[in-house]
């Protein structure tokens, strides 16, 4: 039998029934190393060894690939070394991992997921540990966890235990508890308990089974009535001295139902004017196309433009982009007269003018960028041509209204003939 060496490792095949060993032979062979392949077909480098007890130990050393086939025998050499010594790797390793707290775990998680989540969704994750997690069972070791300690501490995030004022400087915020975030977070904590279970850290995930509270979606939408009323009371507004650029980004939010985030950091290079979209170099759903209507985009592009300034909606002070939008709609809002009215309720106000209009539910997703089940097309180059004339219509519908004209105003006829979605059948 031949010595592991690069070769001999790359052509090990899984079984899909049973784990492959491979072990070292030959001359200068190393007793006690060797290889595993799992059915999976992920290989991993480890030794072999008995301790002082005469019980057999198994140590996994490291992946296939993170390793080369010298640097696993040399760790292997050592840890051999230690146990004819009297020692136990395997033991000591399972020792440090039950010592571990929920708080390195969360660091190690974070670690290895850098470069494979979207950064958006790193950095939440990222304030929800730190808000939520650490404050309140970050010194818990993780081994120690029960399915209690998860509910209690969704209970807790719910009653507000972890509510403080934001600690990042120069821009305001507030970290809030509540239902809706307590779910959330118990959701993000359970995929880092099923990463501690996978590298062997926990035989089991005690956040499985745990009753998430329900994530309750606002309803809250405008009528063409309460859009009237917002309407006059933002120009009123603005003829009073309100924040231009946050009434601005109120009414793009209106024209287009994109989401918050999307509108107030949208740099004026994703403005796509001849293909009448939003080149979106990241999203929720990722890269993507958002077709807009005439109007919204008429809208945009006679914002004042700074050269110096990429952001279409700039802030009132720095460099960044603008983000005192929830006070400014609060106090437009108060002028108009209406309740209950939140950034989000904007958005659901594009859907359900849209829906009013006739459109269906996968148009009305496509307008939205929501990733909808059974479409094919990916509009990678041009946005789709039915969803822009879906667009004008609704985000003609919506301007006539606030304007207070009460007819939709024109929209530009496209040059094209609309095509359909593609769908898969199920």
């Amino acid at each position: 039998m031949p010595k592991l060496t690069k070769r001999v490792v790359d052509v090990l095949a899984p079984d899909p029934k049973r784990d492959v060993f491979k072990w070292d032979a030959g001359d200068g062979a190393l007793k006690g190393f060797g290889v595993r392949v799992k059915p999976s077909g992920v290989a991993s480098y480890f030794v072999q060894y008995r301790n002082k007890e005469g019980r057999t130990r198994r140590l996994v050393l490291g992946r296939v690939g993170e390793l080369t086939p010298d640097e696993a025998r040399r760790i292997a050499a050592d840890k051999l070394k230690e146990a004819r010594t009297g020692g136990d790797p395997s033991a000591e390793r399972h020792a440090a991992r039950a010592a571990i707290t929920l708080s390195e775990l969360c660091d190690l998680h974070m670690a290895d997921a850098e470069g494979r989540i979207k950064p958006s969704t790193l950095a939440m994750d990222r304030s929800r540990i730190e808000c939520h997690v650490k404050p309140l069972i970050g010194r818990r070791t993780v081994a120690g966890l029960t399915r209690r300690d998860i509910e209690r501490f969704q209970a807790d995030v719910a009653a507000g235990k972890t509510a403080r004022p934001s600690r990042q400087k120069g821009r305001g915020g507030w970290a809030a508890g509540g239902r809706g975030v307590a779910a959330r977070t118990v959701g993000m904590l359970g995929t880092i308990l099923e990463f501690a279970k996978r590298h062997g850290f926990i035989p089991d995930n005690p956040a499985r089974g745990v009753r998430r509270f329900p994530d309750n979606k606002r309803r809250r939408f405008l009528s063409l009535d309460e859009l009237a009323a917002l309407g006059e009371a933002m120009r009123e507004a603005t003829a009073r001295g309100e924040s231009r650029t946050g009434v601005a980004a109120i009414w793009t939010l209106l024209l287009t139902g994109c989401r918050r985030s999307e509108v107030l950091a949208l740099p004026w290079a994703w403005l796509d004017t001849k293909a009448r979209c939003i080149r979106f170099e990241d999203t929720k759903s990722g890269p993507q196309l958002r077709p807009i209507g005439v109007a919204a985009m008429k809208h945009l592009t006679t914002q004042s433009h700074n050269k110096n300034c990429p952001w279409v909606f700039p802030g009132d002070r720095g460099d960044g982009h603008f983000v005192g939008l929830p006070r400014v709609l609060a106090r437009v809002c108060a002028r108009a007269g209406l309740e209950g009215v939140t950034v989000h309720t904007l958005r659901h106000s594009f859907a359900a003018t849209a829906a009013e209009l006739g459109f269906s539910e996968l148009t009305i997703a496509g307008l939205l960028g929501h990733t909808a089940p059974g479409v094919t097309a990916r509009y990678a180059h041009v946005p789709d041509t039915a969803l822009i004339a879906a667009a004008d219509r609704v985000s003609a519908r919506i301007a006539a209204v606030l304007d207070g004209s009460g007819s939709e105003a024109q929209v530009v006829p496209l040059s094209k003939k609309p095509t359909r979605l593609t769908t898969t059948r199920k």
